[in-house]
């Protein structure tokens, strides 16, 4: 009798420790499936850049010129450093796009694409951007926060910002101005057109540095003062 109650647990152990092996194995193939499944139904990310305006982009290189130009600092509100594309859905609600994404870092882009568009509007290839070793003399320095550069609700694009334009050897402001612009979003408005409309809008906004520039007497070096002995 002993015998065989021992036999019984021993037999009912193994069936136990089938079932766990067989229940684990159920669970490890439903987690896999199921991360399959999530993976195939998430739609793909689309990284996106800012670009020159049509002019620039399609014009040859621009060499030479002999005003230097440098930009930054360039400050940006900490909502936009990252790497989602923010729109405003409402006065004080900001939504993220998960799947539609900055190539690199707003900032950046945003540098690039200003020091192009620069470049060819003044025709000078002397723009460099801060923070760098300078290589040439520089006649005009340009210090921007960005307030506001994003989606609108309307289906526009709107950047904010206030600038200056300053002489670099005597860190004097030269002018100083805040300028707002709107372009509003292209037929089918998605997220292709709002980077147009935000391109569109550096664009403006490049222009109008770019006058500012004209305007303006190019800086004299001051005159050296002779050693003392």
């Amino acid at each position: 009798m002993v015998t065989a109650v021992i036999g019984d647990g021993a037999v009912v152990g193994r069936a136990a420790r089938h079932v766990k092996r067989t229940h684990f194995s159920l669970c490890w193939w439903l987690a896999w499936v199921l991360a399959v499944a999530g993976c195939a139904g998430s739609p793909p990310s689309n990284f996106f850049t800012l670009r020159p305006l049509p002019a620039a982009d399609g014009h040859a290189a621009v060499t030479g010129g002999t005003l230097g130009i440098g930009l930054g600092p360039v400050t940006f509100p900490g909502f936009l450093d990252r790497p989602q594309i923010v729109s405003r859905d409402g006065n004080n609600r900001l939504t993220l796009d998960e799947f539609n994404r900055w190539g690199g870092t707003l900032q950046d882009d945003f540098l690039r694409v200003w020091s192009e568009n620069l470049a060819y509007l003044v025709g000078t290839s002397r723009v460099l951007i801060f923070p760098t070793e300078v290589r040439f003399p520089l006649d005009f320095r340009i210090t921007a926060d960005v307030l506001t550069f994003e989606g609108t609700p309307a289906g526009e694009a709107v950047l904010k910002v206030r600038w200056a334009v300053l002489d670099p050897r005597l860190e004097q402001t030269l002018a100083a101005r805040e300028t707002s612009y709107r372009q509003p979003l292209r037929p089918p408005a998605d997220q292709a057109a709002l980077i147009g409309a935000m391109s569109a809008a550096l664009g403006a906004f490049s222009e109008d540095v770019a006058a500012v520039l004209r305007g303006l007497p190019k800086p004299t070096a001051p005159p050296a003062v002779p050693p003392l002995y």
